[in-house]
Protein backbone atom coordinates (compact mmCIF):
# COMPACT_ATOMS: atom_id res chain seq x y z
CA UNK A 1 0.00 0.00 0.00
CA UNK A 2 1.81 3.01 -1.19
CA UNK A 3 1.08 5.84 -3.73
CA UNK A 4 2.76 6.53 -7.23
CA UNK A 5 5.99 8.08 -6.43
CA UNK A 6 5.94 9.85 -9.51
CA UNK A 7 3.50 12.08 -8.15
CA UNK A 8 5.32 13.32 -5.24
CA UNK A 9 7.17 16.67 -4.55
CA UNK A 10 8.70 16.40 -1.56
CA UNK A 11 8.83 14.49 2.06
CA UNK A 12 10.81 14.17 4.57
CA UNK A 13 10.31 15.31 8.25
CA UNK A 14 9.48 19.05 9.49
CA UNK A 15 9.77 19.38 13.55
CA UNK A 16 8.82 15.78 14.03
CA UNK A 17 6.27 15.32 11.57
CA UNK A 18 6.68 13.40 8.65
CA UNK A 19 5.00 13.47 5.67
CA UNK A 20 4.65 13.42 1.91
CA UNK A 21 4.05 16.18 -0.16
CA UNK A 22 1.89 15.20 -3.92
CA UNK A 23 1.65 17.36 -7.33
CA UNK A 24 -1.69 17.78 -8.61
CA UNK A 25 -1.66 16.77 -12.29
CA UNK A 26 -3.98 19.45 -12.84
CA UNK A 27 -1.47 22.34 -12.36
CA UNK A 28 0.83 24.17 -9.84
CA UNK A 29 -2.37 26.93 -9.17
CA UNK A 30 -4.57 23.69 -7.77
CA UNK A 31 -5.95 23.57 -4.13
CA UNK A 32 -4.43 21.62 -1.34
CA UNK A 33 -5.90 18.67 0.13
CA UNK A 34 -4.60 17.43 3.83
CA UNK A 35 -5.37 13.84 4.75
CA UNK A 36 -5.96 12.61 8.18
CA UNK A 37 -4.99 9.06 9.41
CA UNK A 38 -6.80 7.54 12.46
CA UNK A 39 -5.35 5.89 15.08
CA UNK A 40 -2.49 2.58 14.37
CA UNK A 41 -2.19 3.54 10.68
CA UNK A 42 -0.07 6.12 8.83
CA UNK A 43 -0.18 8.29 6.14
CA UNK A 44 0.27 5.92 3.43
CA UNK A 45 -2.96 4.13 4.22
CA UNK A 46 -4.09 6.88 2.11
CA UNK A 47 -2.93 5.61 -1.20
CA UNK A 48 -6.29 4.76 -2.94
CA UNK A 49 -7.45 8.60 -2.27
CA UNK A 50 -4.05 9.72 -3.13
CA UNK A 51 -3.79 8.83 -6.73
CA UNK A 52 -7.27 9.64 -7.29
CA UNK A 53 -7.15 13.32 -5.60
CA UNK A 54 -4.19 14.11 -7.30
CA UNK A 55 -6.07 14.67 -10.84
CA UNK A 56 -7.28 17.59 -9.18
CA UNK A 57 -5.48 18.81 -6.09
CA UNK A 58 -2.22 18.71 -4.27
CA UNK A 59 -2.07 16.36 -2.13
CA UNK A 60 -0.53 16.47 1.58
CA UNK A 61 -0.56 13.38 3.90
CA UNK A 62 1.46 12.76 6.89
CA UNK A 63 1.90 11.11 10.03
CA UNK A 64 0.03 11.48 12.82
CA UNK A 65 1.68 12.37 16.10
CA UNK A 66 2.62 9.05 18.02
CA UNK A 67 2.42 7.55 14.58
CA UNK A 68 4.66 6.20 11.38
CA UNK A 69 8.62 8.88 11.31
CA UNK A 70 6.28 11.71 13.57
CA UNK A 71 7.55 12.58 17.29
CA UNK A 72 5.01 11.28 20.29
CA UNK A 73 2.17 13.72 21.74
CA UNK A 74 2.37 14.62 25.21
CA UNK A 75 1.56 12.04 27.98
CA UNK A 76 -1.98 13.47 28.03
CA UNK A 77 -2.58 15.17 25.09
CA UNK A 78 -5.74 17.17 23.56
CA UNK A 79 -7.22 17.44 20.42
CA UNK A 80 -5.56 20.93 20.52
CA UNK A 81 -2.29 19.25 20.23
CA UNK A 82 -3.05 17.07 17.22
CA UNK A 83 -4.34 20.05 15.39
CA UNK A 84 -1.78 22.58 16.12
CA UNK A 85 0.45 19.78 14.17
CA UNK A 86 -1.41 20.39 11.28
CA UNK A 87 -1.16 23.86 11.51
CA UNK A 88 2.55 23.41 11.92
CA UNK A 89 2.79 21.71 8.83
CA UNK A 90 1.51 24.05 6.49
CA UNK A 91 2.82 27.02 7.87
CA UNK A 92 6.13 25.30 7.28
CA UNK A 93 5.27 24.20 3.72
CA UNK A 94 3.73 27.51 3.35
CA UNK A 95 0.09 26.47 2.41
CA UNK A 96 -2.10 29.39 3.38
CA UNK A 97 -5.51 27.09 2.96
CA UNK A 98 -6.48 23.23 2.67
CA UNK A 99 -9.52 20.93 2.11
CA UNK A 100 -9.24 19.11 5.64
CA UNK A 101 -9.82 15.63 5.67
CA UNK A 102 -9.38 12.79 7.96
CA UNK A 103 -11.06 9.38 9.02
CA UNK A 104 -12.15 8.25 12.24
CA UNK A 105 -9.40 9.55 15.21
CA UNK A 106 -8.39 11.60 11.88
CA UNK A 107 -11.64 13.09 11.83
CA UNK A 108 -12.06 14.32 14.88
CA UNK A 109 -8.61 16.32 14.51
CA UNK A 110 -9.86 17.45 10.88
CA UNK A 111 -13.28 19.10 12.49
CA UNK A 112 -11.11 20.27 15.30
CA UNK A 113 -8.91 22.33 12.86
CA UNK A 114 -11.38 23.58 11.12
CA UNK A 115 -13.24 25.17 14.25
CA UNK A 116 -10.31 26.43 15.52
CA UNK A 117 -8.34 27.35 12.15
CA UNK A 118 -11.10 28.52 10.57
CA UNK A 119 -9.61 30.88 8.09
CA UNK A 120 -7.12 28.54 6.88
CA UNK A 121 -9.92 25.79 5.77
CA UNK A 122 -11.81 25.68 2.59
CA UNK A 123 -13.66 22.18 3.62
CA UNK A 124 -13.95 19.81 6.22
CA UNK A 125 -14.73 15.77 5.26
CA UNK A 126 -14.72 13.95 8.26
CA UNK A 127 -14.82 10.16 7.68
CA UNK A 128 -16.66 7.32 9.45
CA UNK A 129 -16.67 9.66 12.19
CA UNK A 130 -17.64 9.15 15.99
CA UNK A 131 -20.20 11.64 17.69
CA UNK A 132 -21.85 11.54 21.28
CA UNK A 133 -21.46 7.71 21.71
CA UNK A 134 -23.87 5.95 23.54
CA UNK A 135 -23.49 4.89 27.33
CA UNK A 136 -22.89 1.21 26.35
CA UNK A 137 -20.51 2.29 22.95
CA UNK A 138 -18.56 4.59 25.39
CA UNK A 139 -18.18 2.46 28.51
CA UNK A 140 -16.93 -0.40 26.03
CA UNK A 141 -14.24 1.56 24.16
CA UNK A 142 -12.90 3.49 27.10
CA UNK A 143 -12.82 -0.22 28.84
CA UNK A 144 -10.68 -1.37 25.91
CA UNK A 145 -8.43 2.50 26.26
CA UNK A 146 -8.06 1.47 30.08
CA UNK A 147 -6.12 -2.16 28.83
CA UNK A 148 -3.90 -0.46 26.83
CA UNK A 149 -0.42 -0.62 28.03
CA UNK A 150 2.27 1.76 26.34
CA UNK A 151 5.38 -0.33 26.71
CA UNK A 152 3.60 -3.54 24.32
CA UNK A 153 2.54 -3.85 21.15
CA UNK A 154 -1.75 -3.74 20.46
CA UNK A 155 -3.48 -6.07 21.44
CA UNK A 156 -6.52 -8.04 19.74
CA UNK A 157 -5.34 -6.97 16.32
CA UNK A 158 -7.18 -10.14 14.35
CA UNK A 159 -10.50 -9.08 15.82
CA UNK A 160 -9.86 -5.33 14.65
CA UNK A 161 -8.95 -6.74 11.02
CA UNK A 162 -12.18 -9.03 11.16
CA UNK A 163 -14.32 -5.84 12.00
CA UNK A 164 -12.59 -3.84 9.12
CA UNK A 165 -12.80 -6.23 6.58
CA UNK A 166 -14.96 -9.02 7.59
CA UNK A 167 -14.19 -12.65 8.50
CA UNK A 168 -13.35 -14.38 6.38
CA UNK A 169 -11.36 -11.43 4.85
CA UNK A 170 -13.16 -11.50 0.78
CA UNK A 171 -9.90 -12.81 -1.56
CA UNK A 172 -10.15 -9.19 -3.03
CA UNK A 173 -9.26 -7.43 0.05
CA UNK A 174 -6.10 -10.27 1.27
CA UNK A 175 -3.51 -7.82 0.79
CA UNK A 176 -5.13 -4.92 1.73
CA UNK A 177 -6.16 -6.70 5.17
CA UNK A 178 -2.66 -7.81 5.05
CA UNK A 179 -0.86 -4.75 4.94
CA UNK A 180 -3.11 -3.15 7.75
CA UNK A 181 -2.41 -5.91 9.98
CA UNK A 182 1.18 -4.76 9.59
CA UNK A 183 0.65 -1.53 10.79
CA UNK A 184 -1.15 -1.84 13.78
CA UNK A 185 1.55 -4.52 14.40
CA UNK A 186 4.37 -1.86 13.59
CA UNK A 187 2.90 0.89 15.79
CA UNK A 188 4.65 3.11 18.34
CA UNK A 189 3.08 1.32 21.31
CA UNK A 190 3.12 4.58 23.15
CA UNK A 191 2.03 6.67 20.70
CA UNK A 192 -1.10 4.44 20.13
CA UNK A 193 -1.80 4.15 23.81
CA UNK A 194 -1.98 8.14 24.59
CA UNK A 195 -3.80 8.41 21.19
CA UNK A 196 -6.04 5.95 21.46
CA UNK A 197 -7.50 6.96 25.40
CA UNK A 198 -8.26 10.13 23.47
CA UNK A 199 -9.93 8.66 20.78
CA UNK A 200 -12.06 6.85 23.21
CA UNK A 201 -12.49 10.36 25.10
CA UNK A 202 -13.68 12.75 22.44
CA UNK A 203 -16.33 11.72 21.07
CA UNK A 204 -18.46 14.64 22.58
CA UNK A 205 -15.86 17.25 21.89
CA UNK A 206 -18.07 19.06 19.78
CA UNK A 207 -21.38 18.03 20.20
CA UNK A 208 -21.86 22.05 21.25
CA UNK A 209 -19.36 23.72 19.00
CA UNK A 210 -20.75 22.13 15.41
CA UNK A 211 -23.02 25.31 14.87
CA UNK A 212 -19.96 27.32 14.52
CA UNK A 213 -18.46 25.26 12.25
CA UNK A 214 -17.73 27.60 9.05
CA UNK A 215 -16.93 25.72 6.25
CA UNK A 216 -18.67 23.42 3.91
CA UNK A 217 -18.59 19.79 5.36
CA UNK A 218 -18.94 16.14 4.79
CA UNK A 219 -19.76 13.56 6.86
CA UNK A 220 -19.13 10.48 5.14
CA UNK A 221 -19.22 7.07 6.51
CA UNK A 222 -20.58 3.35 5.75
CA UNK A 223 -23.45 1.77 6.15
CA UNK A 224 -21.99 -1.25 8.16
CA UNK A 225 -19.97 0.66 10.42
CA UNK A 226 -22.18 0.40 13.72
CA UNK A 227 -18.98 2.69 15.98
CA UNK A 228 -18.80 5.69 13.39
CA UNK A 229 -22.76 5.05 12.50
CA UNK A 230 -25.06 6.37 9.90
CA UNK A 231 -26.87 7.99 12.69
CA UNK A 232 -23.61 9.84 13.92
CA UNK A 233 -23.02 11.31 10.76
CA UNK A 234 -26.71 12.46 10.09
CA UNK A 235 -26.04 14.08 13.79
CA UNK A 236 -23.22 15.87 12.73
CA UNK A 237 -24.50 16.85 9.45
CA UNK A 238 -27.77 18.56 10.98
CA UNK A 239 -25.81 20.30 13.66
CA UNK A 240 -23.72 21.84 11.12
CA UNK A 241 -24.66 24.81 8.82
CA UNK A 242 -23.43 24.14 5.93
CA UNK A 243 -23.39 20.15 6.52
CA UNK A 244 -24.27 16.88 4.39
CA UNK A 245 -24.25 13.32 5.55
CA UNK A 246 -23.39 10.33 2.56
CA UNK A 247 -23.61 6.84 3.44
CA UNK A 248 -22.30 4.03 1.33
CA UNK A 249 -24.08 0.99 1.44
CA UNK A 250 -22.58 -2.11 2.55
CA UNK A 251 -18.97 -0.56 3.61
CA UNK A 252 -17.34 -0.72 6.81
CA UNK A 253 -15.51 1.26 9.02
CA UNK A 254 -12.06 1.43 6.96
CA UNK A 255 -14.29 1.99 3.35
CA UNK A 256 -11.43 4.24 2.40
CA UNK A 257 -9.43 1.31 1.78
CA UNK A 258 -11.91 -1.49 0.95
CA UNK A 259 -14.15 0.62 -1.11
CA UNK A 260 -11.89 3.19 -2.79
CA UNK A 261 -13.99 3.71 -5.60
CA UNK A 262 -17.02 4.84 -3.84
CA UNK A 263 -15.08 7.20 -1.35
CA UNK A 264 -12.90 8.62 -3.64
CA UNK A 265 -16.03 9.80 -5.83
CA UNK A 266 -18.12 11.20 -3.20
CA UNK A 267 -14.75 12.98 -1.64
CA UNK A 268 -13.78 14.60 -5.08
CA UNK A 269 -17.34 15.63 -5.76
CA UNK A 270 -17.57 17.14 -2.24
CA UNK A 271 -14.49 18.98 -2.43
CA UNK A 272 -15.03 20.33 -6.16
CA UNK A 273 -18.43 21.57 -5.46
CA UNK A 274 -16.70 23.00 -2.12
CA UNK A 275 -13.87 24.75 -4.15
CA UNK A 276 -16.83 26.32 -6.54
CA UNK A 277 -18.16 27.90 -3.25
CA UNK A 278 -15.39 29.25 -1.50
CA UNK A 279 -14.32 30.86 -5.21
CA UNK A 280 -18.37 32.48 -5.10
CA UNK A 281 -17.95 33.79 -1.80
CA UNK A 282 -14.52 35.54 -2.64
CA UNK A 283 -16.02 37.09 -5.63
CA UNK A 284 -19.40 38.18 -4.02
CA UNK A 285 -17.00 39.48 -0.96
CA UNK A 286 -14.93 41.41 -3.85
CA UNK A 287 -17.93 42.61 -5.98
CA UNK A 288 -18.95 44.66 -2.07
CA UNK A 289 -15.55 46.28 -1.86
CA UNK A 290 -15.90 48.15 -4.89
Amino acid sequence: MKPQESHLVSGGNIAGTCYSLYASRAGASSETVVLIHGVGMNHQVWAPQIDFLTRHFQVLAFDMLGHGGSALPSEQPALDEYAAQVKALLDALNIERAHIVGHSMGALVALEFALSYSARTLSVAALNAVYDRSPEQRAAIVGRADSLDSGTAMAGVDDTISRWFGDPVPASLEQSAHDLRHLLLTVQPAGYARTYRLFANSDDAHVHRLPELAVPALFLTGECDPNSSPEMSRKMAAATPDGRAEIIPGARHMMSVTDPDEVNERLVRFLLNSSGKVKADAETKGARHE
